[in-house]
């Protein structure tokens, strides 16, 4: 296959993911839209507000956005006036959503509003964007999504270098059938609770130095 060829299959790839994205994250939000309401009430009662957790990550080709997520964490600071460490500051309530993945489903009005894609590299703090290498770059070439390979495998329990082999592994074998297996794997792993436990707080990137 030429380079011209295998440009153009990837072009038409990413136009039907994106035209699916559209349709599966409208449909998702109208459906969902009372159990996400349920959540929310839950949240207000036992954490108060804000009710979401935002954060400015890095899309395609590096774009900044902001991610949406239900909060999950205590704003509970040390007697230093700092926060307490993340794995500290999870509340019983955002225990369970982790374990559940539920506190990703706002993340639908990311993908709707095409930052995200159902199935990608998962977005990425904005600070790491001038830690990364040539290769780890290379996941911004697709728009970062819910789930990817990564969250199949392992998802806070692999190591940086882990993660980044699988984000490269889904770029260069792009396809809809690829995703579509992610996706049913993904489901599989969320209903079983393989792997997931408490969904462990991920330690920061810090360069190549922490990759492995």
């Amino acid at each position: 296959m030429t380079s011209t060829t295998g440009h153009m299959k990837n072009r038409a790839t990413l136009a039907i993911k994106r035209g699916t994205d559209v349709v599966a994250s409208a449909a998702g939000l109208l459906v969902l839209s009372p159990f996400l309401l349920a959540i929310s009430l839950v949240l207000l009662l036992a954490q108060g507000t804000p009710l979401f957790f935002r954060q400015a990550r890095a899309g395609r080709r590096g774009q900044c956005f902001r991610i949406r997520k239900f909060r999950t964490m205590s704003t509970d600071i040390a007697p230093d006036g700092q926060l307490l460490p993340d794995a500290e500051r999870v509340t019983p309530v955002g225990r369970w959503l982790r374990r559940t993945s539920l506190d990703e489903l706002p993340e639908l009005v990311n993908v709707l509003l095409g930052q995200m894609s159902l199935v990608g590299p998962r977005p990425l703090p904005i600070d790491y964007m001038p830690l990364y290498d040539e290769r780890q770059h290379r996941r911004h070439e697709v728009r970062p999504g819910l789930t990817g390979l990564a969250q199949i495998h392992g998802r806070n329990w692999l190591t940086w270098e882990q993660r980044f082999a699988y984000d490269i592994v889904y770029v260069d074998h792009l396809s809809l059938l690829l995703d579509l297996k992610i996706i049913l794997k993904t489901i599989s792993v969320v209903v079983r609770g393989r792997g997931a436990g408490d969904r462990r707080t991920s330690e920061p990137f810090r360069g190549r130095h922490s990759a492995g």
